[in-house]
C-alpha cells in the first residue's frame, strides 16, 4: 500500500485533533492493572496499536505473550511479570522487538531477586520470566537507551518487599521528563515517588485509585508544528495544553525558532507564522528524541542547517532513525553530515544538497514517526509517495484523515494529479 500527498491549494487553516498521549495511556493501564480491584479504565486512554497491546497482554494467562513491536509494552511487562509472584510467561516481539535492547532493565532486575533467562541473544527478547517477590532497595541503571527501563522498574515498586531506590548512572542522562512523568502518575495515585538528584525513590505501597489523567499527545501534536512551519499557516490543535504531564510540550520552543508561535486557549493551542526563524537550530534532543524526525524534515526543507545532540536512543526505535532520516532526506537532495554516522549520538546537516532527480517514494521503515514526519514535505515537493503508510496506526491511527481535513490531498499513486499541478501556472 502506497499514498500520493499534494499539498494545500490555498493557505492552510484548519482544526485538529490528536490522540491521547500514548505515553500517559501506557503507564496508566499498566497501574490500573496493579491496584487492587481496578479495571482496565476505558475513558481516558488512547486508541492506538500500542495502547491496544497491552489491552490484550495484561489480562492474558498465556504462558506466552508477543507484545508485536510495542516498545514500552515489552519494557513495562517484564518489570511486571519479574515482580508478580507465581507468573511464568515467555515474552516475545517482533523481529525488529528482538533487535532492541532489554539487557540494563533485565539486569536491574535481576539484582532484586527477578528469574530471568535469556531465550535467545543475550540482551534481547524473548524472555523467560518466573515471577517472584523482589526484594526491593537500591538498584544501578544505565538508562541513556532509554527512561522506559526505570519507568517499567517504578511501576512496579508496589509490589516489591521494600521500598525502591533507582540509582542512574552516567551522570543521570536518564533522567527525563518521561520519568517525571511517570512519578507525578504514581503520586496522584498514592504511592509517593520522589526524585532526588541521580536517584528515584518509590515507596513500596499499593496504588489507592485510579484516575483518569489522559491528556491530549504533544508528540503527536509535533507534525502539526511541523505543518504549521512548512505551510506558514494555521493549526488549532484541540486540547493541547502547555501544562501537560509530557516533556515534549517543549517542542514548542523549538518550533518558535522554526517559525511557529503558540498560544494557548480554552480550545487548545492555536499555531501560526511567526516572521522571523533563526539561521541554525543546536539544541540537546534528549528530552524529547520522539520529536526529532518532525524537527529534522522540518529543518531540511526550510534551508536551517542543524545539528541535534541527545539522539543515542533513535537508533533503537520501531527503526534505526537515524538512519532513516539520512537515507529518506537523501531522496530530496538533503545530504546529512558524516558526523550523523560516527555513533556519537548526533544529527547534523550543514546545508549540503545534491540533486533531485525524480519525485520521493518515502520508505516508512515500518516507523510510525518517518511516515508522519516526510508528510508535510510534500509543501516542497508535492506528489511525494508515502509507502506503507498503515504504519501511523500504532500511535496515530486518524492521521491522514486529519491530513486531508487540513487541505492536503492524500490520494492513491495512480489517481488523477490535481489539475492545480498539472497547470501550476494557473
Amino acid at each position: 500500500m502506497a499514498i500520493r500527498i499534494f499539498p494545500p491549494e490555498e493557505m492552510m487553516e484548519a482544526t485538529v485533533s490528536v490522540p491521547l498521549s500514548k505515553s500517559v495511556s501506557m503507564r496508566a493501564l499498566i497501574m490500573a492493572a496493579l491496584t487492587r480491584g481496578a479495571q482496565l479504565p476505558e475513558e481516558g486512554i488512547a486508541l492506538c496499536t500500542d495502547t491496544a497491546v497491552l489491552r490484550r497482554c495484561l489480562p492474558e494467562e498465556s504462558s506466552t505473550i508477543n507484545v508485536g513491536g510495542a516498545g514500552a509494552a515489552m519494557r513495562f511487562l517484564t518489570a511486571l511479570y519479574a515482580a508478580t509472584p507465581g507468573r511464568v510467561v515467555t515474552l516475545d516481539g517482533s523481529e525488529r522487538m528482538r533487535r532492541r535492547p532489554v539487557g540494563p532493565l533485565v539486569d536491574a532486575l535481576r539484582s532484586l531477586g527477578a528469574d530471568i533467562e535469556y531465550a535467545g541473544e543475550a540482551g534481547f527478547p524473548p524472555l523467560r520470566i518466573r515471577g517472584c517477590r523482589l526484594s526491593g532497595g537500591r538498584v544501578d541503571v544505565d538508562a541513556s537507551g532509554s527512561s522506559q527501563y526505570v519507568s517499567a522498574l517504578m511501576m512496579a515498586a508496589p509490589l516489591m518487599a521494600a521500598p525502591l531506590m533507582v540509582h542512574l548512572l552516567g551522570g543521570g542522562a536518564g533522567i527525563s521528563p518521561y520519568i517525571r512523568m511517570t512519578a507525578a502518575m504514581m503520586e496522584r495515585r498514592g504511592v509517593a515517588a520522589d526524585i532526588e538528584g541521580y536517584d528515584v525513590n518509590v515507596a513500596n505501597s499499593p496504588y489507592k485509585r485510579t484516575i483518569d489523567d489522559g491528556e491530549a499527545d504533544w508528540s503527536a501534536a509535533t507534525f502539526w508544528y511541523e505543518t504549521a512551519a512548512l505551510t506558514a499557516g494555521w493549526a488549532t490543535v484541540r486540547g493541547l495544553r502547555g501544562d501537560a504531564l509530557q516533556g515534549d510540550r517543549a517542542v514548542a520552543e523549538v518550533f518558535r525558532r522554526l517559525g511557529v508561535n503558540t498560544e494557548f486557549t480554552d480550545e487548545g493551542a492555536e499555531l501560526s507564522a511567526l516572521p522571523d526563524v533563526y539561521a541554525r537550530i543546536d539544541g540537546d534532543m534528549s528530552a524529547i528524541p520522539d520529536a526529532v524526525p518532525a524537527i529534522a524534515v522540518t529543518a531540511a526543507m526550510l534551508g536551517i542547517p542543524f545539528r541535534l545532540t541527545g539522539v543515542e536512543s533513535l537508533r533503537i526505535k520501531e527503526c534505526d532513525r537515524l538512519a532513516a532520516l539520512r537515507s529518506e532526506l537523501l531522496k530530496f537532495g538533503i545530504m546529512l553530515e558524516s558526523e550523523a554516522e560516527s555513533g556519537r549520538g548526533v544529527l547534523a546537516w550543514e546545508g549540503a544538497r545534491g540533486p533531485l532527480t525524480e519525485i520521493p517514494v518515502v520508505n516508512t521503515h515500518d516507523d510510525h514517526r518517518i511516515a508522519m514526519a516526510f508528510a508535510p514535505a510534500s509543501v516542497f515537493v508535492p506528489g511525494i509517495i508515502i509507502d506503507h503508510p498503515e504504519v501511523v496506526e500504532k500511535s496515530y491511527p486518524g492521521f491522514w484523515e486529519a491530513l486531508s481535513e487540513a487541505g492536503f490531498i492524500v490520494q492513491a499513486p495512480d489517481a488523477p494529479v490535481p489539475e492545480s499541478y498539472l497547470n501550476p501556472e494557473d
